[in-house]
């Protein structure tokens, strides 16, 4: 079975999530990852994105680009641009949405229906 692994392009913990908040508050155009915009809103995950999350059989795992980075150093780290979706099986890893592709949606629901489209195609 397949894992979708969601990296976002922010770093980990409490502070560095309070930080996130305020700049998506404050400068939301310069805020660097698209994919932590179209599942959590400022301080909290979005609605929409929980109930999928939950209500899907599709596994999921979610860190930020310092756990990645620590955690799949066995991985070519610096083929991967941030944020990004990638597709994790028990040998490999590779794109399922990129940062180009999720950087063209604009709310959860069309992340929700990009994801339930590529799967379509797997």
């Amino acid at each position: 079975m397949v894992t979708l692994l969601f990296v976002y392009n922010a770093r980990s913990g409490t502070l560095n999530a309070l930080l996130d908040g305020v700049h998506k508050i404050v400068s939301p155009s310069t805020y660097s990852c698209k994919l932590c915009t179209l599942t959590h809103g400022a301080f909290q995950e979005r609605e929409m994105w929980k109930a999928f999350r939950q209500s899907t059989a599709l596994n999921m795992e979610f860190c930020h680009r310092d756990e990645f980075l620590q955690n799949y150093t066995a991985e070519r780290n610096d083929q991967w641009e941030f944020p990004v979706i990638l597709i994790k099986t028990e040998t490999c890893l590779n794109v399922f949405l990129s940062k180009e592709e999720l950087e063209i949606l604009n709310t959860e629901a069309a992340l929700i229906q990009a994801i339930k489209a590529k799967l379509k195609t797997l």
